[in-house]
């Protein structure tokens, strides 16, 4: 199955950090990256820009508003994510433990669909 690690902390906090601390920071990230994309199971990793470049899409009646920012207020922020393939959401928090712990937040979820289309997998109840 795949889960969504997401990175949450405050905008600004990681390029506040001392130099060898940002490096000790991304040599973690480097390495879970280079262990799962040897076993194959590494989707997709992104840095998101600041929430400042965000624009959120809401329906309000029948329009369809634009509006800067991101979708919620809040004191951290959803800063990059990993889509990893794991055997149990266990696993899939092994994983995230991996991460610097003392720079961001993970939260890791289940996801439902991954790809082009949005239809149920077979194997699904």
């Amino acid at each position: 199955m795949h889960y969504a690690i997401l990175i949450y902390a405050s905008e600004g906090f990681f390029d506040r950090l001392p130099e060898d601390e940002q490096e000790r920071a991304l040599d973690q990230h480097r390495a879970l990256q280079k262990e799962l994309n040897a076993k194959g199971t590494l989707g997709a990793v992104a840095k998101l820009m600041d929430t400042s470049a965000a624009m959120t899409i809401r329906k309000q009646g029948d329009n369809l508003l634009v509006l800067d920012g991101p979708f919620a207020e809040t004191k951290e922020q959803l800063l990059g994510l990993y889509l990893v393939e794991c055997e149990s959401i266990d696993d899939a928090i092994e994983q995230a433990k991996k991460l610097p712990q003392d720079v961001a937040a993970y939260e890791v979820r289940p996801i439902g669909w991954i790809g082009g289309s949005v239809e149920q997998p077979a194997d699904a109840d």
